[in-house]
């Protein structure tokens, strides 16, 4: 079953008058393999986010540290002049290697530069969106008050419109927002991956969005018989069901579903319009029930 809502409808993010098409576009695998260095074909990149553009699309996530930089440029290259109701958000906190590693970067002066990077090389004078990164692939305990005292900082400077968080703990999301105000939270959720349940639904009463990223399972793709077969049924493909799956979740769910191809970004875009049965949803719903069962009697 469809609907004709465009993009899963709308979302306005927290104390702002901006308004977010839910189905956004995640620019990770525009740059080259492991997300390093450029990709074999620019102009194709180009066309993918003039598409996405084109589609209605007015959320793009993307980082200076994709590439690194190259995701950024390719965005500027294709979009720039920006169109007015296109938000782009970013996120600093973190580095690659040269070894490609995915490193912390926390310290004041490489958070000053992460977003200096990503003025210049967007071609911006001030980003919408600024998402601190808490922990490189997971969160990691701790405070994150020092950070995001500096992204703060750069926001009563003007350099930063809105501040977000992303790999956090519900306690980190806490203590963030007694420093400034948090429009978004960017964390790993999809239908098998479901630790931040409840952080969903409380971010919800708040009317503060939440981003999962790596929505159909990252680097190693969701793999469920249930979901197979649910999507066999419907006609559709596995990564739309789940993707509708989570714009149902909860409403203050927005995705940033990622890809090189133009096929697979509209294929992407028309999870929007899947309508998911109460029943359906329950089925899917039994997948993480039955992943956390299966490594309980492991252990």
């Amino acid at each position: 079953m469809t609907k004709s809502t465009k993009l899963g409808g709308t979302f306005k993010l927290v104390g702002t008058s901006t308004n977010l098409y839910r189905m956004g576009y995640g620019t990770m695998q525009l740059a080259g393999p492991e997300v390093w260095g450029p990709p074999r074909d620019v102009d194709a990149a180009v066309a993918v986010l003039r598409e996405a553009i084109g589609s209605g699309v007015n959320h793009i996530d993307t980082s200076d540290f994709y590439g690194p930089h190259v995701t950024n440029q390719i965005i500027k290259k294709a979009l720039h002049p920006y169109p007015a109701d296109v938000v782009i958000v970013t996120k600093v906190g973190a580095r690659r290697g040269e070894d490609r590693s995915w490193l912390h970067a926390l310290s004041r002066r490489e958070l000053i530069e992460g977003v200096h990077d990503n003025l210049r090389n967007l071609g911006v004078d001030r980003l919408e969106v600024v998402n601190l990164r808490g922990g490189v692939m997971e969160p990691s305990e701790g405070s994150i008050e020092e950070p995001l005292t500096v992204l703060a900082e750069l926001k009563s400077q003007g350099l930063i419109r809105h501040i977000g968080v992303s790999n956090v703990t519900p306690q980190q999301f806490q203590e963030a927002q007694r420093i400034t105000e948090i429009v978004c939270v960017q964390n790993f959720y999809n239908v098998t991956q479901r630790n931040d349940d409840a952080f969903i639904d409380a971010l919800a009463q708040q009317g503060i969005a939440y981003v999962p990223f790596f929505p159909l399972g990252g680097f190693t793709p969701l793999q469920s018989s249930v979901l197979d077969r649910i999507a066999a049924s419907l006609q559709v493909t596995p990564m739309q069901v789940a993707l509708a799956w989570l714009l149902q979740r909860s409403p203050n769910v927005l995705l940033i579903p990622g890809t090189s191809s133009i096929n697979h970004l509209r294929e992407n875009l028309g999870a929007a319009a899947l309508q998911l049965t109460s029943e359906t949803i329950s089925e899917l719903n039994s997948i993480a029930k039955n992943a956390v069962a299966a490594r309980q009697s492991a252990h």
